[in-house]
């Protein structure tokens, strides 16, 4: 308990985190602060890219083995798997159409790429190595959840068919290219390549997520006071209690592959995250009836915040202590 205490204060205090909360802030104190939109999404392009090329400069220097396709096989299992547990557990305390609890389902069987970026940060920090082909898995689970929202929502008889141009805007977002590309740049160049951009990929990392959180905090209180009423109190409970379930089914999965203690806290972390980038937009030409302010507000504006300040440090200590790091 006092090493879990211990990582959370010092989380809390780090000037990633309290750029979020300084953008939570302004945003419900109605403060006109705010990030341009094309600011923001050259931010986004810069943590994407960066991530991605780190982890596949990993992955050539540790090279390709079994373990990396035994991970991604978990994490596809484990992305179709989660939407069917945060299923039955939103029918249990809240009284959402099968729809909207499909769709928010599906968020949390994805991943948000940008708390996987923030553990990665915390785990730089701690000193705590990890395997870079976790960027690998991490894009393989963008797309499972989205089947399994799709199927959950098709067995209430709502007509949802998997066609071309749903599958083109699964499988062609524009973060998982962007993430895959720069993956399979760093893997081809290598060591070689990082020492060419290391000045602008590792330096200023930090620096630009602070940024990127001080916007994603504006645009969480936004959503948080925009959607006023409309959450039950089941829901909200719900975005708080399902990331812990989905940490927890990932944890003994890491464990029986092997990871090391940053791998194993970084795969807690994508199984306890929720997606507010890809399956939004799948879901809105899927599920176009689903309502956007419930399941955005629920990824982004509850479970994001929550896992920043509690989530990760959690993982990071929980995954210490059954590795023995």
């Amino acid at each position: 308990m006092d090493a879990i205490l211990s990582v959370m204060g010092q989380n809390l205090l780090s000037p990633i985190i309290l750029s979020f909360a300084l953008g939570l802030a302004a945003a419900l104190a109605r403060s006109s602060l705010s990030v341009p939109e094309a600011a923001a999404k050259a931010l986004s392009i810069y943590l994407l890219f960066a991530i991605g090329f780190k982890g596949g400069v990993s992955v050539a220097a540790h090279g390709l083995d079994a373990r990396l396709g035994l991970a991604l096989v978990a994490g596809i299992a484990l992305s179709f798997a989660i939407p069917l547990v945060a299923f039955a557990l939103l029918r249990a305390l809240t009284q959402m159409s099968r729809i909207d609890a499909a769709a928010v389902a599906g968020h949390y069987g994805s991943i948000s790429i940008v708390t996987f970026v923030s553990a990665t940060a915390i785990l730089t920090s701690r000193g705590m190595d990890y395997e870079g082909y976790m960027v690998a898995v991490a894009a393989a689970m963008e797309a499972p959840a989205i089947v399994a929202a799709l199927w959950l929502a098709a067995r209430g008889g709502s007509g949802v068919k998997m066609d071309a141009e749903l599958w083109r805007e699964v499988l062609l977002n524009g973060s998982i290219v962007l993430l895959i590309g720069a993956f399979l740049i760093g893997a081809i160049t290598g060591e070689r390549g990082m020492a060419e951009i290391e000045s602008f990929i590792v330096s200023p990392f930090k620096g630009v997520l602070c940024l990127f959180l001080l916007d994603m905090g504006l645009v969480a209180g936004r959503g948080l006071k925009q959607s006023r009423g409309l959450l039950s109190t089941g829901a909200v409970i719900f975005a708080g209690l399902m990331p812990m379930i989905g940490a927890a089914m990932a944890l003994p999965v890491a464990m029986m592959l092997g990871f090391s203690t940053g791998g194993t806290a970084l795969f807690m972390t994508l199984a306890a995250s929720a997606s507010y980038i890809a399956v939004p937009a799948a879901m809105r030409v899927a599920l176009p009836e689903a309502n956007p302010a419930i399941y955005l507000t629920l990824s982004l504006g509850i479970t994001f915040p929550f896992n920043l300040a509690l989530g990760i440090p959690l993982y990071v200590a929980v995954a210490g202590y059954m590795t023995g790091g």
